[in-house]
């Protein structure tokens, strides 16, 4: 078994893997990496299940100490990752030799990297997912949610012992401003012509005011003309637009129910994209086919076979 040990961490350094499924109806929500395509991709580099338990680092402000040699690997954003002061590159393994350290810094290119292990890191599965939920206190290190901070060890069983990089046709562009693709929702007959058209046809700017929870957008007011709604279930990516007419992106740790009406949910794909974009940033939303979105999904996944 191999460790590592935080020496510097942030409220923002968490556990996460997939998800937690199966649970809504008794009111836990999913959690899991919000960028579950560079998640799959830092675990297929080490030959992990797509899907095992990873470190998600938001925005940097994590030191790791290696005690024992290692292979790591990194993929995601590009927040100035340095081994003992040598900048390391997303999207490749690298080996950590015992003594070695691993910071990161701040976003150069994107939010948020995910850090993977050989076999993924050793958590208690807590409803089936080791994935790191504070508000719920699931999840983590000890099954109580809590984020990674100093002084916690890391602890891993598998073993890697080649390098591997990622293709540079399959590393994801997070410069690209093509619009965010949504399905569209029960309620998007009930909004006002002009929101419509305003919806999807407007840029939009992502306030400060964000989380693993949801993301607000700001742009024009959207008006929802219809009758006032019983609380349904909040799927991942929905675009529920509240009373202020400022849409919110409901994101992996999003309630499970709620009661304002919605645009339609991003898909899996532009969720992940969305994940990696700053407060202050400018996005689109344009509307897609469920069958399109389902294909176009089906065959990201297909990269990880």
């Amino acid at each position: 078994m191999s460790a590592l040990l935080i020496e510097a961490s942030t409220p923002l350094c968490l556990l996460q893997d997939a998800g937690r499924f199966g649970v809504r109806h008794l009111g836990v929500t999913q959690g899991g990496a919000l960028d579950w395509v560079s998640m799959s991709w830092a675990n297929t580099l080490l030959g992990n299940a797509f899907d095992a338990a990873v470190i998600e680092i938001t925005l940097g402000g994590l030191v790791l100490l290696a005690e024992q040699d290692c292979c790591l690997a990194l993929a995601g954003a590009d927040l100035g990752a340095k081994l003992d002061g040598r900048p390391i590159a997303p999207w490749r393994s690298f080996f950590m030799g015992k003594g070695q350290r691993l910071s990161f810094t701040q976003p150069i290119m994107g939010a948020r990297a995910y850090l993977a292990a050989p076999g993924g890191f050793d958590a208690p599965a807590v409803l089936g997912s080791c994935a790191s939920v504070v508000r719920e206190e699931l999840g983590g290190l000890d099954g109580l949610g809590k984020p990674l901070a100093k002084g916690d060890q890391l602890s891993y069983s598998g073993a890697a012992f080649v390098l591997h990089a990622l293709a540079e046709h399959l590393v994801p562009d997070f410069t690209d401003d093509a619009p965010l693709d949504v399905i569209l929702g029960a309620q998007i007959g009930q909004f006002s012509g002009q929101s419509l058209f305003d919806a999807f046809n407007s840029h939009w700017t992502l306030d400060s005011r964000a989380d693993r929870m949801g993301i607000r957008l700001l742009g024009p007011e959207l008006a929802y003309q219809g009758k006032a709604m019983i609380s349904e279930g909040i799927p991942l990516g929905a675009i529920q637009v509240p009373p202020d007419g400022q849409p919110i992106v409901l994101l992996n740790d999003r309630q499970t129910i709620g009661g304002y009406p919605r645009l339609g949910a991003l898909t899996p794909l532009s969720q992940a994209r969305l994940a990696q974009r700053l407060p202050g940033a400018v996005v689109r939303l344009k509307p897609v086919l469920q069958g399109v979105a389902h294909q176009q999904h089906m065959r990201c996944l297909r990269l990880f076979e």
